[in-house]
């Protein structure tokens, strides 16, 4: 299983530190003039992948080919596709256009989305601690995960949509096709790296439940033209089963407002959900019943792998949804998918931070890194290929980098064979600027 969907591709990598300086868990590293990736840290936000000047760190998701080994193929299309398309009236296009580049059939997530916001407004899961938090977005269930596992009894027990997508998709198709369900194929179509690595290593759930996750950029360009034909001959098929509701979990606030949610904050980009869950977890957000967290900004509609960007998406799926019935799945039209939804197994603390399983190792190498932190300058400029100083002291107690790699260090070893020592720091890092030659100081006052 992919233990998370970011790939370095090392050849364009030009040790820039850009990536190192966006991480929210301090995932990255550069070392050698090139970038390397902590795995047991990473959450998948894809920000990295944002910000990267380079284009040298990308999402690794499925092949488009993956579908040749299945008879049957059905496509689970997020909320935040729909956003993508200018002018777009009728989801329904969409799901032609799916049909038209390969697949056999498709099953909106949106939908899935509505059945959960109809589980949810049934209080199915009594007696969990207040606020409740959603479980949407796989980049903050990591993250809880990781850093406040303390908050996961705040989290809601329920699948992803688009896993309750698959599950029904799946039975559908059986009953409809009679085929065994090893021989359908059932692939998400995504807008981050997040949900990639959901697919095949989802979290709530036993095993895998999608046989593929697609990039929302993969796919966009191949719907353009099916779409436009769909268009021009006027045959449109009816196969949307969701509503405005359901659509609207691909922007931030969507979800709150589908389960009916009263006492409610909505939250999106990774550092402003740190903050707040650091604020959950010191009992400083008392008001709320439930807390709507998404890492990208706007929602799903800011996810890496979109195209249009977040601010525009989200007014064209709000437009579409306004032209749409609030709601068209519930739970009285599928009967077990409540069952379905619920998680089949509890979330669990992951020690990506831990520094030794031995707890007296650790309190020493955590002592350590305390002193080398305090001996270091403090500045975090980067320049030793950590994000921070911090950082830093923590490689060298954990053998992945040396004290000499901060550059402050070296000066204090230059200082017993050079008149300047400050000569080997970038400019900005410099007591002092070095003087001007003489004459150039002549001329200058001269003027």
């Amino acid at each position: 299983m992919k233990k998370h969907s970011v790939a370095l591709q090392v050849d364009r990598c030009r040790g820039c530190t850009a990536c190192i300086k966006t991480c929210p868990t301090d995932a990255i590293r550069v070392r050698g003039r090139k970038a390397a990736i902590l795995p047991d840290r990473c959450i998948d936000c894809g920000r990295c992948i944002q910000i990267c000047p380079h284009k040298a760190i990308r999402p690794a998701g499925d092949p488009l080919d993956k579908m040749e080994g299945f008879r049957y193929k059905v496509a689970l299309p997020e909320p935040a596709l729909f956003g993508q398309f200018h002018n777009l009236t009728d989801p329904n296009i969409v799901l032609g256009g799916l049909l038209n580049i390969g697949f056999d059939d498709v099953f909106e997530v949106a939908a899935a989305a509505e059945l959960i916001a109809d589980l949810a407004r049934r209080d199915f899961s009594p007696g969990r601690p207040l606020p409740r938090i959603t479980s949407a977005c796989p980049t903050v269930l990591r993250i809880i995960r990781m850093r406040f596992p303390r908050l996961i009894p705040y989290i809601e027990p329920v699948i992803l949509p688009m896993e309750l997508a698959a599950e029904l998709a799946r039975e559908e198709a059986v009953k409809k096709t009679g085929l065994s369900p090893e021989e359908i194929g059932i692939f998400a179509i995504v807008p981050c790296s997040a949900k990639i690595t959901t697919a095949h290593a989802p979290m709530g759930l036993k095993q895998p439940v999608i046989d593929g996750a697609f990039a929302v950029n993969d796919i966009y360009l191949k719907l353009l033209g099916p779409m436009r034909d769909l268009t021009r001959e006027g045959e449109i098929p009816d196969l949307s089963r969701t509503g405005g509701m359901g659509l609207s979990w691909g922007y931030c606030g969507g979800e709150s407002i589908a389960r009916g949610e009263k006492n409610y904050i909505a939250v999106d980009g990774i550092d402003n959900v740190i903050r707040v869950l650091e604020e959950i977890e010191d009992d400083r957000m008392p008001d709320a019943d439930f807390i709507e967290l998404t890492a990208c900004v706007q929602g799903c509609v800011g996810g890496c792998l979109n195209v249009e960007n977040p601010y525009g998406a989200k007014m064209r799926l709000a437009h579409l949804g306004e032209g749409l019935p609030p709601g068209r799945s519930s739970l009285a039209s599928f009967p077990g998918a409540g069952r379905l939804a619920v998680f089949q197994r509890e979330l669990d603390y992951i020690p990506a931070f831990r520094l030794d399983t031995d707890r007296g190792a650790a309190m020493e190498k955590l002592l350590k890194i305390d002193q080398l932190a305090e001996s270091l300058p403090g500045l975090d400029c980067s320049s030793c290929g950590a994000p921070s100083c911090r950082a830093l002291a923590e490689d060298v107690v954990l053998g992945r980098a040396s004290m000499d790699d901060c550059i402050f260090k070296v000066r204090e070893r230059m200082r017993s064979v050079s008149e300047d020592p400050d000569s080997y720091l970038p400019a900005p890092f410099r007591r002092s600027q070095p003087k001007k030659p003489l004459s150039e100081r002549k001329e200058g006052g001269s003027r």
